[in-house]
Formats: structure tokens, C-alpha cells, sequence
């Protein structure tokens, strides 16, 4: 009877760690854990190898190197974990070269899920005003990790887009976190020089971003910011989509269609004609006004996200990352711009130093010396010229060197110039926007103008 009752125990408990989110995820964790350590150990033993001689497929065997095996075992974790591999592959600087390669894989590997669950979503959430959405398409026009968007047609005619959340995404992300939180303590207690690279501060940036992703009324009111900051600054021919407010909740947005072309799309856009180049810098004037006026601003513009629209304006898509800065913040980032732009070294690597704890023992002439070799490349080559991918690891290597924390701030401002690097070369080759008078003058116009602004809203606060 005993070992009846310790069964019948055991198999409850096993019962419910499947059941319970977290236990579930502990349970698929280290079955793909353990799946991997014993590929790696056949493939040292040259085990995989025999097999695949045996099998008569010598000729497409290949080493499972440590950046492939943790692709494959995030791949095969599910979405979570695909959405931080994709923050790996567009990391160059944060990330080892060889992960931020192998992770490149894993940015357009995102099955779509049935369409079936994509209408229950909406009937759940929507109610009868589902009805409004008519000619659904059943493919998706995108299929990411978190989410997938259609299109559709609203009942007055409007042509719109959706994005639909993944079903039970938000419960599988808040176990997911939890082990993550948990593997980057382990390698930060265990791993030499982890505290440079602080993966539990990492691991957070990327649970507190996920949670903004995950509720869609949050992009919603991004999306509607943004086009109010346009109006504000005077941008008229530049636009986010509009939401749909009633048709918006937490796991479902409908908004706007854009029509265009993408701004990497070159061909397309030289036969029809569209001057790049100026679009290029209106579009980083934009962008960088709201960084020194609001603090705010668009924190993913890859190309996917940029389009030169049919009616000529320029569209900014997918609001789900933005960047906010409170007002000292804002002052340090705007600092580091000047300094950067201004070639002022010393006064750069004061900025970078005030952002972050201040290393004991920090050699400033060095650091002064080794940050003007990575940056003045910058301010004299033409994007043609500037590899920016090498740009971030290179900075990435200076601060390591002088055991320099990089500022999450910091960070999140260099990692567009990445972005940029690869629609720039083609559609503004001699272009520098360090150097251009259009994007310098400018800027140093707007970064006077904030600073009157901003002794302004001091002046009375000071006398009160």
C-alpha cells in the first residue's frame, strides 16, 4: 500500500509540473539541454560524424559549433527564445561575432500558426465588432515571434493591417523569463568578464521590452505619440500607421495600410524615380528631434520598418520597441552626439564614463586615444566607406579593454547607425550625416532650441 501511495504521489506531482507553465518550460528546458549536451559530446567523440559516413552522408556533415548548437536549441525552445536569438543577430558589439553570424539565420525562420487561431483571437477579443473586418487574406503578410499580421478590409472600405498575437504566448514568455533570469545569474556568478557584458541586466532590458511588445494597446498609444510629435515638429510628410483604437486590445491591433516600397527595396525605388537620399535625411532628422524634444523615438529601425509611401511621404512602421529617455538622460545622449560629432574625444569619453560606473584605476588618456581611433572613421569616410558592422564590436573592444560599462542608453542610440548601414550605402553613398551641413546644422539648431526650452520650464521651478 506504501508504494502505491508514493506512486500515486510521484505521478501527481509529475502530472502537475506538465500542467503548470513554469514546471512545464523547466521540464522542456532541460530535455533540450540535456538533447544538445549529448549531441555535443558525440559530435567531440566524432560520433555524429560516423553516423552520418554510415548513412552515406558523409559530404553534408558539419561540427556543431557552440553558436549553432545554441541557435538550434532556441529554435527549438519556441518564440521566446527566437525573439532573444533575434536581439542576439542584430547586437553586433554586445554579442560574439560568432553568435550574432549564426543567430542571422534565425530573423525570417518564424512559422506562421494556423489561421484558425487567428479568428478565434479575434472573436474573443473583439466581439461582434469583428464583423467591421471583411476579406481577411489567410496568408500572413508577416509572421514574426511574437505576433503575425494579415490584411483586411474594414466595412466602409478602408484597407487595413492586424497583428495577432501568438496563441498562449504571454503565459509560455512569463515562464520562459524566469529560467532566463535564472541562466544569466549562473553566467554571471561563473563566467569571466560577464560583468562587462552584465547578462542579468541584459536578460531584464529584454523581459521589460517583451512586456511592452506583448500588450498591443501599449503600441497603439506609440503609434499615435509618434504621429503627434510629427505634427508638432512641423514633419507633414512624415507618418506612423493610425490604429484603430476600437478595434485594438492587448493581443490584437488593427491599424492603417501602408502602401509603398521598402527602403531597402533599391531597385524599386530607382525606377520609380525617388530621390533616396533626401528621404534618408529627413527621415534621421526626424528621428533624431524626437531623441533631443521628447525623449522618445522609434528603437528598431531596420529597414523593414522604413518605407517611402506611394503618396510620397515617409511611413515609420512598428512601433513595439521605443526608446524613452528622462530629462538627464536625454542630456547625456545629446552630449555624447556632440562630442561624437564634434570629434571632441575627451569630452566623449567623459559622457560614456557618466553614464555608468566609472572603473577604478581608469587610464583616461588611453581611453581617450583608443575611442578617437574607433570613432573618427565616422567623421571622415562617407557611409560607403564605414563598415558599421564592425563599428559597434570595435567600440564593444575599447570599453572592455578599459573595463567601461556599456550604457543601455548608449546602446540603444549606436545600434540604429547598424541599421542604417544597410539601406545608406545604396541610397545616399556620399553621404555622412556626421558631417553633412543639412544634418549638423540642424542638429545643432534643435539642441539650442531644447536648451532654451528646458531653461525655461528650470526658470520658474528655480524661483519657486
Amino acid at each position: 500500500m506504501f508504494w502505491y501511495v508514493i506512486l500515486g504521489v510521484l505521478g501527481t506531482l509529475f502530472l502537475i509540473s506538465v500542467i503548470l507553465p513554469v514546471p512545464r518550460r523547466i521540464w522542456a528546458f532541460s530535455l533540450n539541454t540535456a538533447k544538445y549536451f549529448w549531441l555535443w559530446v558525440a559530435d567531440v567523440l566524432r560520433i555524429r560524424k560516423l553516423w552520418y559516413v554510415i548513412r552515406g552522408k558523409g559530404s553534408q556533415f558539419t561540427r556543431l559549433t557552440r553558436p549553432v548548437i545554441f541557435r538550434r536549441f532556441c529554435e527549438d525552445m519556441g518564440p521566446t527564445f527566437i525573439k532573444f536569438g533575434q536581439i542576439i543577430a542584430s547586437s553586433a558589439g554586445l554579442f560574439p561575432d560568432p553568435y550574432v553570424k549564426e543567430f542571422q539565420k534565425v530573423l525570417d525562420r518564424v512559422r506562421p500558426f494556423p489561421f484558425e487561431d487567428v479568428q478565434r483571437t479575434l472573436r474573443e477579443d473583439l466581439g461582434i465588432k469583428v464583423d467591421r473586418l471583411r476579406d481577411i487574406e489567410a496568408k500572413p503578410l508577416a509572421s514574426a515571434s511574437i505576433a503575425q499580421v494579415h490584411t483586411a478590409t474594414l466595412d466602409d472600405g478602408t484597407q487595413v493591417v492586424f497583428k495577432v498575437q501568438r496563441p498562449g504566448i504571454l503565459g509560455r514568455t512569463t515562464a520562459d523569463m524566469k529560467i532566463l533570469r535564472y541562466v544569466a545569474k549562473i553566467v554571471a556568478r561563473f563566467k569571466k568578464g560577464a560583468d562587462l557584458a552584465n547578462p542579468v541586466g541584459v536578460v531584464e532590458d529584454f523581459a521589460a521590452t517583451l512586456r511592452e511588445e506583448l500588450d498591443f494597446r501599449k503600441e497603439a498609444a506609440n503609434l499615435e505619440r509618434f504621429n503627434e510629435i510629427m505634427v508638432e515638429l512641423g514633419h507633414k510628410n512624415i507618418r506612423a500607421p493610425r490604429p484603430l483604437a476600437d478595434l485594438t486590445t492587448q493581443r490584437v491591433l488593427v491599424m492603417e495600410r501602408f502602401f509603398g516600397v521598402r527602403v531597402d527595396h533599391y531597385d524599386e525605388i530607382r525606377r520609380r524615380g525617388i530621390d533616396g537620399e533626401t528621404k534618408l535625411v529627413a527621415g534621421l532628422r526626424a528621428w533624431f528631434q524626437c531623441v533631443v524634444f521628447y525623449g522618445f523615438f522609434h528603437g528598431d529601425v531596420h529597414a523593414g520598418n522604413l518605407m517611402l509611401l506611394d503618396d510620397e511621404d515617409i511611413g515609420f512602421l512598428d512601433f513595439g520597441i521605443v526608446g524613452r529617455f528622462d530629462e538627464s538622460q536625454r542630456w547625456l545622449v545629446i552630449d555624447y552626439m556632440i562630442a561624437f560629432s564634434t570629434g571632441n574625444y575627451r569630452q566623449l569619453a567623459k559622457v560614456m564614463t557618466d553614464m555608468t560606473e566609472l572603473p577604478p584605476k581608469l587610464d583616461m588618456d588611453a581611453f581617450v586615444n583608443d575611442l578617437k581611433e574607433t570613432y573618427s572613421p565616422l567623421l571622415t569616410l562617407s557611409f560607403k566607406d564605414v563598415n558599421y558592422a564592425e563599428f559597434l564590436p570595435g567600440i564593444q573592444r575599447t570599453a572592455t579593454r578599459h573595463r567601461v560599462k556599456m550604457p543601455k542608453e548608449f546602446v540603444l542610440i549606436t545600434k540604429q547607425l547598424l541599421y542604417f548601414d544597410r539601406y545608406a550605402k545604396a541610397l545616399a553613398p556620399n553621404l555622412n550625416v556626421f558631417t553633412d551641413p543639412r544634418l549638423v546644422l540642424g542638429m545643432m539648431s534643435d539642441i539650442q532650441k531644447a536648451r532654451m526650452e528646458f531653461e525655461a520650464r528650470k526658470a520658474p521651478a528655480a524661483k519657486a
